[in-house]
Formats: C-alpha cells, sequence, structure tokens
C-alpha cells in the first residue's frame, strides 16, 4: 500500500515495532509464577497434567510412586487435539524441571510470532499507520493478554491461522495480474515448483493445514479467509484452472483428516470428542444471542466490536474487502456450529482477535490519515497527539497488568497440597470442585471422580433430553467411594438434593475453602 501520508515516520518503524512487541511480551510475562487458575484452569491444567506425565515418564531419578501417576493421569485424559504444546513443554522441562509456567512463556511466544506476521499482512493490505494500530490491538486488548498466554493449543492454532493468511495474500498478490489467463506454455515439474505463487501456495497450504491439524475449529477460518481472499482477485473458473490451488487445497486438508480418520477408525480416541458441539435447539432461542452478545462484549468491547465491523467499509481494494468479509461470515457460521461453546467458553473466540485487528486496520488507516493531515503544519502538534497514542497504550498495558495482579493464586496450590496429604495417595474421592478435579490431581497428587456441576447437569439434561436423576448419579458416583470433596459452596447450595444428602455424612476434615465429608459413615 502507499505509506506517502503517515503518521508515524518509517524512520522509526524500527523503534515502534520493538516497543510494541518488547512490550507484548513483557506484559505477558507478568506474574509469570502465578498458578494459571486465572483463565479456563480445567483446559490448562489439562495440558499441564500431560505435560508432566510425558515429562516423568522415563525419568528413573524421580519418585516410582509419582512417576506412575504422573503417566496414568496423563494417559486417561481425553486426546483431544494432537498433544504438540504439552510435548514442547515436556522437552524444555529437561533442561528447566517441571515449571508449569513454561506453557505460559511457549504461547506468549507464538502469540508475539503471530503479531509479526500479522503486522506484515496488514501493512500489504492497508498501511504503515494501519497496520501499526491493527497490531497494537492484538497485541494489547486486555481480554487478549490474558488468553493468549494460556497453556493449550489455541494461541499456537491462531499463530498458524496469521501465517496461513499471510502466505495466501503473497500467493495471490503473485498470480492477480495473469488473473484470467490460462499458461499454455509447457514447463517441467522443476520450474513450476520454483515458481514464485507455486512456493507461496506450498507454504500457505502448509500453514493452514497445520492450523487445522492442531485444531479443527481452525477450518472456519481458514476456509473463510481463503474463500474470501480467492473470490476477491480471481474468478471461480479461473481459479481452479490453476494447479497451486488445488496444491493448496491438498495441502491444508491431509493433516486434519489423517489425525481425524486415525483418532475415530484406528486409534478410537475421537469417537465422542464432536458429541454436543452443535446443538440445534440452541438456534432457535433467545439464549445463544444474548449470551454469545454478552461474550462479544467481554471478549472484545462492544465499541470495538462496532469498529471492527465499520472498518470493513474502509479498506481500499474490493480484494482486501472481500478478505475480511469472507473472514467474518466464516465467524457467524463457527459461532453457530459451535452454539455452546462460543459463549459458555469464550477462549473459543481467540481468533476473532486477529479478525478484529484486521478489520481495524481498514479503519486505523483512515483515522490516522486524518490525523497526520490535521498534524502536518506542526511539529509539536504531531508530538502532543502522539504522546496522547502513546499514554492510551500505556493506560491499557496498566489495566492488563492490574488484571493479572489482582489474585494471588499460590494460597490454592498450598490448600490443594494439604488436601491430598489429609486424603492421602489411596483415598477414594468424589469431587465437586471448579475444575472437575484437576487441581486435586496436579498439586494434590490424587485422582478423584469429579461431581457435575449445575451447568453441566442442564447442559446434558438438554442435549440428551434426559431426566436429571439424582438417586442414579448419586449411586453411579459415590458408591464404594470414601470421601467427598467440596470446594465449591455456592455450586453445593444450587443442588439442594446433594447438599441435603451430604449433611447425612460427618465432616471428615475442613479448612480455608474446602469441606470433606466421609462417606465410609452413614
Amino acid at each position: 500500500m502507499n505509506d506517502s501520508t503517515t503518521f508515524f515516520s518509517p524512520r522509526y518503524l524500527t523503534l515502534i515495532l520493538i516497543l510494541l512487541f518488547g512490550l507484548g511480551f513483557g506484559i505477558r510475562l507478568y506474574e509469570l509464577t502465578n498458578p494459571p487458575l486465572d483463565f479456563h484452569p480445567t483446559r490448562q491444567l489439562l495440558s499441564a497434567i500431560k505435560a508432566r506425565g510425558m515429562y516423568y515418564q522415563g525419568r528413573s531419578d524421580l519418585p516410582a510412586a509419582q512417576r506412575q501417576f504422573a503417566v496414568q493421569e496423563w494417559k486417561s485424559k481425553a486426546e483431544i487435539e494432537p498433544e504438540i504444546v504439552e510435548h514442547l513443554a515436556a522437552f524444555i522441562y529437561r533442561f528447566t524441571g517441571e515449571q508449569i509456567w513454561i506453557g505460559r512463556i511457549d504461547s506468549s511466544l507464538f502469540w508475539i510470532i503471530g503479531g509479526i506476521f500479522l503486522f506484515l499482512l496488514l501493512h500489504d493490505l492497508v498501511s504503515l499507520d494501519g497496520a501499526l494500530l491493527g497490531t497494537a490491538f492484538y497485541l494489547f486488548l486486555p481480554w487478549g493478554v490474558i488468553a493468549s498466554r494460556s497453556f493449550q493449543p489455541d494461541p499456537l492454532m491462531v499463530l498458524f491461522i496469521i501465517l496461513f493468511w499471510w502466505a495466501l495474500n503473497r500467493f495471490m498478490r503473485m498470480v492477480e495480474p495473469r488473473s484470467g489467463e490460462v499458461k499454455e506454455k509447457k514447463e517441467s515439474l522443476h520450474s513450476f515448483f520454483l515458481r514464485g505463487e507455486t512456493v507461496w501456495a506450498i507454504l500457505a497450504g502448509l500453514f493452514g493445514g497445520l492450523a487445522i491439524f492442531i485444531k479443527f475449529s481452525a477450518a472456519f477460518f481458514v476456509l473463510g479467509g481463503g474463500l474470501g481472499m480467492l473470490l476477491g482477485r480471481l474468478k471461480i473458473q479461473d481459479a481452479l484452472r490453476r494447479p497451486q490451488i488445488w496444491i493448496m487445497v491438498m495441502l491444508g486438508a491431509l493433516p486434519g483428516a489423517a489425525y481425524l480418520i486415525y483418532g475415530t477408525v484406528f486409534a478410537g480416541f475421537l469417537g465422542q470428542q464432536f458429541d454436543g458441539r452443535f446443538i440445534p435447539s440452541l438456534l432457535v432461542g433467545p439464549a445463544l444471542y444474548i449470551n454469545w452478545i454478552t461474550t462479544l462484549n467481554h471478549v472484545l468491547g462492544g465499541a470495538a466490536l462496532a469498529l471492527a465491523l465499520l472498518g470493513i467499509f474502509f479498506f481500499r481494494e474490493r480484494a482486501a474487502r472481500s478478505f475480511v468479509i469472507g473472514l467474518w461470515a466464516a465467524y457467524l457460521l463457527y459461532g453457530l456450529y459451535f452454539d455452546y461453546h462460543i459463549w459458555s467458553h469464550d477462549y473459543y473466540n481467540l481468533p476473532l482477535v486477529p479478525l478484529a485487528a484486521v478489520s481495524l486496520a481498514a479503519l486505523g488507516d483512515w483515522f490516522m490519515t486524518r490525523l497526520a493531515e490535521a498534524t502536518s503544519s506542526s511539529r509539536w502538534m504531531r508530538i502532543l497527539a502522539a504522546s496522547i497514542l502513546t499514554f492510551g497504550l500505556f493506560a491499557v498495558i496498566m489495566d492488563a497488568r492490574a488484571t493479572l495482579k489482582s489474585v494471588d493464586y499460590r494460597p490454592q496450590v498450598q490448600m490443594w497440597s494439604e488436601i491430598g496429604q489429609k486424603l492421602g495417595p489411596d483415598a477414594r474421592v468424589v469431587s465437586l470442585t471448579e475444575d472437575y478435579g484437576s487441581s486435586l490431581a496436579y498439586w494434590g497428587w490424587l485422582d478423584s471422580t469429579a461431581w457435575p456441576l449445575i451447568g453441566d447437569i442442564n447442559y446434558h439434561s438438554g442435549l440428551r433430553g434426559a431426566q436429571n436423576d439424582f438417586e442414579g448419579r448419586f449411586k453411579s458416583l459415590a458408591a464404594k467411594r470414601d470421601f467427598f470433596l467440596v470446594t465449591t459452596p455456592d455450586e453445593l447450595n444450587a443442588q439442594p438434593l446433594l447438599k441435603a444428602r451430604l449433611e447425612q455424612y460427618p465432616i471428615f476434615a475442613q479448612g480455608a475453602g474446602y469441606i470433606i465429608y466421609d462417606l465410609r459413615s452413614s
């Protein structure tokens, strides 16, 4: 794009980028050693438990009982996605020892690297000013700061989605001048694969395929971005005649398809993982849309969402506008398909952050052009405007810092360790906890049978059409167990039948934040 009228001087581009990415990485390392209980602890501890099991496996220098427990916990957990981030953390543990915050550093690095390629993409689509503003939004959105450093595969998935968008844009810009032409001249296979557009098509296919391989939900943003950019630059008949398109599609589909076939047909661990992702009855009631809007307000904020949508109209190139429209359409279909998880698991909205950044970049381009014109007559006016923008950046960073500093979760680690010691390694436990017993397993070294939360009971009742059979559930989960652990009194109060039943049993132990009922005595 043309950067002739810019607010930020290209002479200071390196300094600005170092500042943005340095601060973006630094804020994600703040309170690094605070346990990962601040953001969807169940999901983060799933990865932590798996990584520990991988690390302990084969370590003869570690206590045998702990090694056996760690490996058993890892093997017993559902394998929903390929265990890439867990294997990476376990590998780093060899040099650092088991440090749960390693996963936090890895995810932060994935997000920062994604930001670099997002900046390159935005510079192609809009301008230097728009690219800087869009990248700043991506790096410093307060919710995004918390979510992007979580120990789970989503930040890595977003990295490969952005890499796909970037490589696809490079490919499309190379083929656009020959749009509508069919190459008549024969060429060798060697020269075909050395052509620039072929190389970019291969890269795009690999990046898109890896994104889908890491997490199947990435397919919406790969297909949406791919179709949007394709239709913005080529006619369908012209695109179908290009072998590079078919190479890209094949590379994009193969990794995920291979994992899906292996996981469902041969290994069988994916057989039930897709159940409950789509609940048709939610589409016809208002609850889905109200909850979805509430989640969007939490994730982006209503103003940022509205501005991002308005940004569609500010793209100067038809192809760029088509690309963004394709992404927004993909997000809409994505939310309608994951109609429960899109609001109950807000990290499903993590790909929305770079999507919104792309949209806002066009609006930022227009705004910064006006600002550059308004301050062009006075150097001091330009400095004042830059100071205001810098102040806004630091204000957002301080907001994220306050959130990260707000709760110290280290005392909870001590509580779980204390519970594990009181119950002993051989105790048979039913647990009503915030994270289905994951904290007890990780810090208390004790496995437990999770009693469902009230939300889970309602969810499965609506999904399966089943009745709330308390007696059957209690007999199934609590029979032949020794103890019933409760760390969520609000949940216990929300299930009066369970509360009444537990009051029939004596209290084995209690402390700050927990109570243990002795099921061995009626």
